[in-house]
């Protein structure tokens, strides 16, 4: 479940980078009843920035797939067994 904290308990730092290192999910800060802020711990935002570029390359090979730019495993193997 997401976490929603208003801004004004920012001013307690120690407590929201813990929160942020319990919480395996952003927290959600809001200011006068709306979203504001995201703030989620360094090692969260990395995992995250990983699994986007995995999803990246992921896509740029289905991509290459469907416009015949790739080739079938064994026939690349055996190219590069010839060099």
């Amino acid at each position: 479940m997401p976490r929603i904290i208003p801004i004004k308990d920012l001013k307690d730092t120690a407590k929201v980078s813990e929160m942020c290192h319990q919480s395996k999910e952003p927290i959600y800060v809001t200011k006068n009843g709306y979203g504001d802020m995201v703030l989620m711990s360094m090692e969260y935002y990395e995992e995250m920035y990983r699994k986007e570029q995995l999803y990246r390359e992921l896509e740029i090979s289905e991509k290459d797939i469907k416009e015949g730019k790739a080739m079938d495993a064994k026939e690349a193997l055996s190219e590069l067994r010839k060099k």
